[in-house]
């Protein structure tokens, strides 16, 4: 009756295929919930829409883990079929499921589902409708069967419940005893735990009296010391007293002994009295004998406490010498380091100053053979003018001179030699001279001397022997090629200058631009030229290819041009004042400055503005003083779409590039960006508006190219300053001990990374400005003002996204030939193994520079790059055992691995001891290459990971954070920097 109630849909032969699938695909959740694919492939695969292999795949492919989705595989399939396919399921749904069917495309099942598709005919289906009943009688059969199974299966699964439900009560009684002990032993615990921290505290008593006894054992040590030094004392100055005695008695004359004697005698009968007499003297002299005791007590105090100063004292002494050793050997280092560098800068220097000197003295070659091709033109064409005109007397002196009758003896005349009729006049045996192939003088032409065939025939006549047909043909080539050569270089020097008005005086001193094809026509202006080859202004422009050169009075170019763009899209021009020398020679927006060159203290600069942003552009145009050449490239399309940009708030600039900061600058006012060593960045702005030395910038996501956190950071020059401020200030501070040192170098992160470069290797984060070579440049101070060096506190950088796991490289080196082996042992990781080559296998790598690394094995064993790649293709990480010089051979091949630095202290060292001394290493070696491998890490062209030596505790708990480590750098972006030598 369901079916009854839905309204009559639309005949199915009038639906088009993707009208069929757009309906079963409105259904596609009903279908997939309601169908069981086995029950209709036989009607599909009757009607030939599915064939055997797709039944397989869609029966038993185990990524299908149930109905819904096996059903939703077999539609896929079917929409593959098109039309036919459509038009089979809703037949086989009307056979198979009819309420779904009506449910689907609103209409009644009919009982010839055939009759609309003609897919199957109906003789066919009703066999296949007889199969299909057969198959389910024997899947009926087979059910009950199935069901007669399970029915015993439950009996005895039932038996076995009831026995699982008895041991479940034993478990039950046992579990509540197993609680009740677990009870009774928590409060004996509890009980062992208190007497435990009853014994400790005894134990802690006793620590503290023994301390205390041990305390003052050594006060009774010091006191009895004290005690015998004053005893020593007493005994010297006792000493010293009788020998005083002595030595008095000695001195006295011997009439006054006796009188002395006497009052020795007497001396003490009379302190006997006096103390008899005087108590009070006694008491004074007991309270002064007690206060000799104090004060002796007191000068052993400070005895004890400048003894317990010299100690300290001399143990930081012996740290202090200590140090002084560690950054004696820094200073070797550092020294060898410098002479290295010293060595290759000098090498580099030698080259630019040979390949300068060539340069040189090809330009100089160049310009030499240009003028004396020039010269050469010019007096060729000074020639041919005074042979016209001689031409010209010759003929109206023969005019003059000889009757018109008699013109044909002008044909035995050589006019290139006019002696010749006396000397045939002086000799008749002589055969007389005749021209053969000459011009007829009673032709039409030869009245008319001033004719260019007239000339052409005087030209050819030059000898006194009639030439040949053969003579004559050559000299007809060699006149044409003349011709054609000086027309070629007339044209050729024509075609480069479309001259321009004239907008004021013209500057001397101002240097010509070369011409398109890089010739230098300065030497084509001479006196001696003609008037064609004469530049008579130097306002022009000059076009090569798409881009056109400029010349025009630059003073203030700034306030005569407005610029916008950048790195990324180009700089173009904006704005023209109207009225000023740019807007006269004709410059207008939408035109790309690709370069500009000007005159600055007598020296032809020039500067490449392509790929410049926005500051170094408005920089180098702010330089221009005087006359200045613009090579402009008019790109209309890209300056438009730069402008929708900007008004439509998309972007600020057209700058775009990506830095790895260098230095550490904290976050300030006026959303100043706090950033730290080793951060990448964004730069969108070099020019935002309201400050003129910062930049816009924004961090980069670690995984992903997307901007986060963005604010102004310092620009180039100022964070040059800024980086060099902190070095100053590191360089300065005050000396502190070894320890306190090594602790805070080991908690502090890296403030500064000292990345230099060199003029010859540009830095792209700068404009080139380039000299132009004229003949009074000395070379020497050329190559010296090439040669420095500077400090960089942002690097250009590129990402590179790897495809594949990349290789894993363990510093320091010492510590990776120990950890290289168990890395190697989990699962995803594989050892590189060196590779046994013969010599011409060796040689044809080391030419192609695929080796990484020789193996101390042998000769003929090393490390290659295909080792690597052949590991890499598994799919798995290539741990390399070797070291950093590796590094940038494998960025040339596009590989770029997993940098880690293990930090080692002395304390960290130590719980390596047994594994360095199997590797027959100890703890100094680890310590040593440690520090040496560590500063060259800032030298790489990539980022690294560096590992805090207390984050571990043993090899385990290290590998298993390298896998993490590991696991977290393969989804980073790697950040490449070009290289600055």
């Amino acid at each position: 009756m369901a079916g009854e109630c839905v309204p009559e849909g639309r005949d199915l032969k009038e639906m088009g295929e993707e009208e069929l699938w757009e309906l079963i695909n409105d259904n596609r959740h009903r279908i997939s919930l309601g169908v069981r694919p086995c029950i209709l492939i036989p009607y599909l695969r009757q009607a030939r829409v599915l064939t055997e292999l797709d039944e397989d795949e869609i029966v038993s492919c185990h990524n299908l883990t149930n109905r819904s989705m096996r059903t939703s595989y077999m539609l896929d399939l079917l929409r593959t079929q098109g039309r036919n396919g459509a038009v089979a399921l809703l037949e086989s749904l009307m056979i198979h499921y009819p309420t779904l069917y009506t449910q689907v495309t609103g209409r009644k099942p009919s009982t010839e589902p055939s009759r609309f598709s003609g897919l199957i005919k109906y003789s066919e289906l009703t066999e296949y409708l007889i199969r299909a009943v057969t198959g389910m009688q024997k899947e009926l059969q087979e059910a009950r069967c199935e069901a007669s199974r399970m029915s015993t299966r439950c009996a005895s699964l039932e038996s076995d419940i009831r026995q699982l439900m008895g041991q479940e009560e034993t478990s039950r009684r046992l579990q509540s005893e197993n609680e009740r002990m677990r009870r009774h032993l928590c409060s004996l615990q509890h009980e062992v735990t208190k007497l435990k921290d009853e014994k400790c505290d005894v134990y802690m008593r006793y620590t503290a009296a023994i301390e205390e006894k041990t305390a003052v054992g050594m006060r009774l040590h010091d006191l009895n010391l004290q005690v015998y030094q004053l005893q020593t004392e007493l005994q010297k100055t006792q000493t010293e007293n009788e020998f005083q005695k002595r030595r008095s008695l000695r001195c006295v004359p011997h009439t006054e002994r006796p009188p002395l004697q006497q009052e020795v005698r007497s001396l003490p009968c009379q302190q006997v009295k006096v103390e008899k007499l005087d108590p009070a003297r006694q008491d004074i002299l007991a309270q002064d004998l007690a206060e000799a005791i104090d004060s002796q007590v007191e000068l052993a105090e400070h005895l004890r406490c400048y003894r317990e100063e010299n100690e300290k004292l001399h143990t930081e002494k012996q740290g202090l010498l200590d140090q002084k050793e560690c950054l004696s050997l820094q200073v070797q280092q550092l020294t060898l380091d410098c002479n290295m560098h010293q060595q290759k800068n000098t090498v580099i220097q030698n080259q630019m100053r040979e390949l300068q000197a060539e340069r040189d003295q090809a330009y100089l070659s160049r310009d030499e053979a240009q003028a004396m091709i020039a010269r050469v033109l010019a007096e060729k064409d000074t020639l041919r003018c005074q042979l016209m005109e001689v031409q010209e007397r010759v003929f109206s002196l023969q005019t003059k001179h000889s009757p018109i009758e008699q013109l044909p003896t002008c044909d035995d005349m050589d006019w290139g030699s006019p002696s010749s009729s006396c000397e045939d006049s002086e000799c008749p045996s002589r055969p007389r001279l005749r021209r053969m192939d000459a011009l007829n003088p009673m032709s039409p032409i030869s009245c008319h001397p001033e004719s260019e065939d007239a000339v052409a025939s005087s030209v050819r006549s030059r000898n006194a022997e009639p030439p040949g047909p053969e003579s004559l043909r050559r000299r007809e080539e060699a006149l044409y090629a003349d011709s054609s050569l000086e027309t070629a270089d007339t044209d050729s020097l024509l075609e480069d200058f479309v001259f321009l008005p004239d907008m004021g005086s013209e500057d001397k001193q101002t240097p010509r631009l070369s011409s398109s094809n890089g010739s230098n026509t300065d030497s084509v202006s001479r006196t001696s030229a003609p008037p064609f080859l004469m530049r008579s202004r130097q306002k022009a422009i000059r076009i090569n290819g798409r881009m056109l050169s400029i010349s025009f009075q630059g003073e203030a170019l700034l306030s005569q041009v407005a610029v916008v763009g950048g790195n990324k899209t180009g700089v173009f021009v904006h704005q023209v004042t109207e009225g000023s020398a740019a807007h006269t020679v004709g410059i207008s927006p939408g035109a790309q400055i690709v370069e500009v060159q000007y005159e600055q203290n007598q020296k032809a600069l020039r500067m490449v503005l392509e790929d410049s942003t926005l500051e170094e552009a408005m920089w180098a145009l702010g330089q221009v003083t005087g006359i200045c050449h613009l090579s402009l490239r008019p790109r209309q399309d890209e300056y438009e779409a730069l402008l929708h940009q900007l008004q439509s708030n998309v972007t600020s600039t057209g700058d775009s590039f990506y830095v790895r900061v260098n230095m550490s600058v904290p976050a300030g006012p006026n959303g100043t960006l706090a950033v730290s060593c080793n951060d990448i960045l964004h730069v969108t702005n070099t020019r935002p508006a309201g400050t003129e030395d910062s930049w816009h910038a924004s961090q980069v996501h670690p995984c992903q190219l997307l901007d986060l956190q963005s604010g102004t950071v310092p620009n180039y020059y100022r964070a040059q300053r800024l980086l060099i401020r902190a070095i100053e200030d590191m360089s300065f501070q005050k000396k502190k001990s070894q320890k306190f040192w090594r602790s805070a170098s080991q908690n502090k992160e890296k403030a500064v990374r000292i990345v230099s470069t060199g003029r010859q290797g540009r830095n792209p984060l700068w404009v080139s400005v380039e000299e132009e070579k004229t003949k009074s440049t000395d070379a020497g101070d050329t190559a010296a003002a090439k040669s420095c060096v500077s400090l960089m506190p942002y690097t250009l950088v590129t990402p590179h996204y790897p495809p594949i796991c990349r290789p894993v490289l363990l510093l320091p080196t010492v510590l990776g030939r120990t950890l290289n082996k168990k890395l190697a042992g989990w699962q995803g990781f594989q050892l590189c193994e060196p590779e046994v080559l013969s010599s011409s296998e060796q040689a044809a790598i080391l030419q192609r520079s695929e080796i990484l690394e020789e193996c101390e094995q042998g000769r003929n064993c090393c490390y290659t790059l295909q080792g690597v790649v052949k590991v890499m293709k598994k799919g798995i990480h290539c741990v390399l055992p070797l070291g950093l010089d590796c590094v940038r051979r494998l960025h040339r091949a596009e590989i770029f691995p997993i940098i880690i630095f293990i930090g080692q202290s002395a304390r960290s060292a130590r719980k390596l001891r047994s594994k360095l001394q199997r590797q027959g290493q100890s703890e100094e070696q680890l310590l040593a290459c440690s520090r040496s491998e560590e500063p060259l890490l800032d030298k790489l062209p990539c980022l690294y990971h560096s590992v805090a030596p207390d984050s571990w505790c043993d090899q385990a708990s290290l590998l298993t954070r390298l896998r993490t480590i590991i696991w977290e750098e393969q989804k980073k972006i790697v950040w490449v920097e070009p290289d600055l030598w």
